[in-house]
């Protein structure tokens, strides 16, 4: 077992004062890289009703290469990889062979001469990611950055392919520079390094200059562009002071396409709406009659089109304009669910896409600009399930506990209703809550969710509560600092709608959350024990303080802007009084916690130390840790188990009997 860190002696010696009756030990039992603590055998009948739907999978768009093949990131084995597909529905080349999964991919541009791309690697889930080329013509790899304890991240490369920009830790490990490579002589510099969170997001076309980006908090970004010469950086004036401006592209022609919740004509904007400015000119806004954010954006090489997505309500669409004219351009009909992955193909007369649907995996799709046809290019295994009896989740909204406009507020959920549920009979709830907390949950596919309903007979809510992206400016702050347990309201307020419905069981509801979700999964224990029947927190936040203290430097003060700083005495003491840590007396009902042991944002402490205090009431705590993950579980067999302890947890703390 680990040493103990000095900020959790405390709690320790805290811990040993206890009634010897709540001290019942636990054993610890490690086999290979998994370490577990109260977690039963998992049946073998459970892991075979299970194995189809951890047999799904999905393929994401990551880039075209020069002779238009698809570069596309599936799994095959343990991890996902990078793999090469040259025709619809062809033949998927695995491409890398890594025990880790490989992320990050960046094609070279087709202009480049270069035949190959970039993509980032790290060790066990510890987020430390390096860069590395792939050469397509010989298959070998090389090490691109530092090899070191660093982060690099983000990897854009400029037009010719002569320049390879990206995000490091490199120069002190706590502030993210941006760094310029150069692709022919092997060289890199820091081009941008005045301290803060940094990354690259455009070249301009003759490479001499890059857009760049100082990430402060979701509401507050601050762009700006490098001369590459002189290293001289200019920050955009921003309308208001601060804003949330994300995505940025070189407009063909001249001037910047960016994405931005900037006031219009002196008034405040609630949504991230796409725009044109020129030196010189007024601002062009061209999605201002959308009231709903725009998430993605890409420029086609050739300079012909623009491509954008909208999120409408958690749903996507995707739009096409015509450059300059901003025509829109007709599209055959997407699949319904979350589309990403935008990229134009090398001569700007296609653009791939990846489509999830809730009752589909993630595949990759192109659209032929100019025939307006759509081909599917991957059709991902679903197990060998009949993917008919996938469920599709409706969207709901249940009232909370505040009113806008004297009218109370409405949170929005997807519910997962079970198609087989008898007639009559009231089905047990399983609220599903994302972490972030900057973050939306989408109806998207999830073989969890799908198990659940189908094979168990269990609904599951999937709420969007304060705090959440997607829904405007004011909601995302409603649950900043003093305001935090707020977003814990809106499950209170969801466990009263849940007992107005007719088919749903209120008293058999469990929690599961990952990340900010598994510290609301912890919260709503400590207020709604009595209400709650179980929960499952993942890579959770357990104590706020000794979660800003411990997590990695690079991370620490982008967290104290959502969180609140720990330093500020104030704080401290909110801290102290809204942290399960703190309160672990009121968790009364049965928790399942599970955690990376190389988490860099969540450290493992969060886990073992909530473990420790809820066990002093006698509630029955699973743990369950692998020291090959960081904040979550990126490798099939560590994945497979945690999901069928899970479904195991539920059999028997949900299903079950009432204690």
């Amino acid at each position: 077992m680990r040493s103990v860190p000095r900020v959790l002696l405390p709690l320790v010696l805290c811990l040993a004062c206890l009634p010897a009756a709540a001290q019942a030990p636990v054993e610890r039992v490690r086999e290979g890289n998994r370490i577990s603590e109260g977690v039963p055998e998992i049946p073998p009948e459970l892991r075979a009703k299970l194995e189809r739907y951890q047999n799904t999978r999905g393929a994401e768009v990551a880039g075209w290469t020069r002779e238009g093949c698809l570069l596309v990131g599936t799994r095959f084995a343990e991890t996902v990889q990078t793999h090469r597909v040259c025709q619809p529905m062809g033949m998927r080349e695995q491409l890398t062979f890594y025990r880790e999964p490989v992320t990050g991919v960046a094609a070279a541009p087709a202009a480049s001469g270069r035949d190959g791309f970039v993509y980032a690697k790290d060790v066990g889930g510890n987020e430390f990611s390096q860069l590395h080329w792939f050469d397509l013509a010989s298959r070998q790899t090389t090490l691109l950055t530092d090899g070191r304890r660093t982060q690099n991240t983000g990897a854009r490369f400029s037009r010719d392919g002569r320049w390879l920009a990206y995000a490091s830790t490199s120069r002190n490990g706590t502030d993210t520079d941006v760094w310029v490579r150069d692709m022919q002589a092997g060289t890199a510099r820091a081009v941008v390094a005045p301290g803060g969170s940094w990354r690259a997001l455009d070249f301009a076309p003759d490479g001499k200059s890059l857009l760049v980006m100082r990430n402060v908090s979701v509401n507050d970004t601050r762009p700006g562009t490098v001369d590459l010469a002189t290293g001289t950086l200019t920050l955009f004036p921003v309308d208001g002071g601060t804003a949330a401006i994300t995505h940025m592209r070189h407009a063909p022609g001249g001037g910047v396409l960016y994405v931005s919740d900037e006031p219009v004509g002196g008034v405040a904007q609630e949504f991230r709406t796409l725009r044109h400015h020129v030196p010189g000119r007024p601002v062009r806004v061209i999605t201002g009659d959308v009231d709903w954010d725009v998430e993605a954006l890409e420029v086609s090489d050739d300079g012909r089109h623009i491509a954008f997505v909208v999120n409408e309500d958690g749903i996507a669409r995707l739009d096409v304009r015509r450059w300059p004219s901003l025509e829109r351009v007709a599209l055959p009909a997407l699949p319904i669910g979350q589309v990403g992955g935008l990229a134009f193909s090398p001569d700007g007369g296609r653009l791939a896409v990846t489509v999830n649907g809730a009752t589909s995996p993630a595949d990759a799709y192109v659209v032929d600009l100019g025939a307006r046809t759509l081909d599917r290019w991957t059709r991902s295994e679903v197990g060998g399930l009949d993917a008919s009896r996938f469920i599709a989740p409706t969207l709901v909204r249940f009232p909370t506990f505040d009113k806008v406009d004297g009218v109370p507020r409405t949170i929005p959920a997807f519910y997962y209703r079970p198609a087989n549920a008898r007639a009559g009979a009231r089905v047990p709830v399983v609220i599903s809550i994302h972490g972030g907390p900057e973050a939306q949950a989408f109806p998207i596919f999830n073989p969890t969710f799908q198990f659940l309903a189908n094979e168990l007979g269990i609904a599951v809510l999937v709420p969007n509560v304060r705090g959440s992206t997607g829904y405007g400016r004011t909601f995302v702050n409603l649950d900043n600092a003093k305001l935090r347990e707020d977003a814990v309201r809106d499950i209170g307020a969801l466990l009263d709608w849940i007992g107005t419905r007719e088919e749903l069981d209120a008293a058999r509801v469990g929690v599961v959350g990952g990340s900010y979700g598994g510290y609301m999964v912890l919260a709503s224990l400590v207020h709604y024990s009595e209400r709650i029947r179980a929960g499952i927190n993942v890579v959770g936040i357990s104590h706020f303080g000794t979660f800003l203290r411990n997590t990695e430097g690079y991370r620490r003060d982008l967290r104290r802007v959502e969180y609140g700083d720990e330093r500020d005495p104030a704080i401290a003491a909110l801290f102290e009084r809204i942290s399960p840590l703190n309160n672990a007396a009121r968790i009364r009902s049965p928790l399942f916690v599970a955690h990376g042991v190389n988490d860099p944002r969540v450290p493992y402490t969060e886990a073992e130390q909530i473990v420790r205090a809820v066990r002093g009431n006698g509630t029955p705590v699973w743990l369950l840790m692998f020291d090959d993950e960081g904040h979550g579980f990126r490798k099939k067999a560590n994945a497979d188990h945690f999901g069928a302890a899970s479904v195991l947890f539920w059999q028997q703390h949900l299903l079950g009997a009432a204690p």
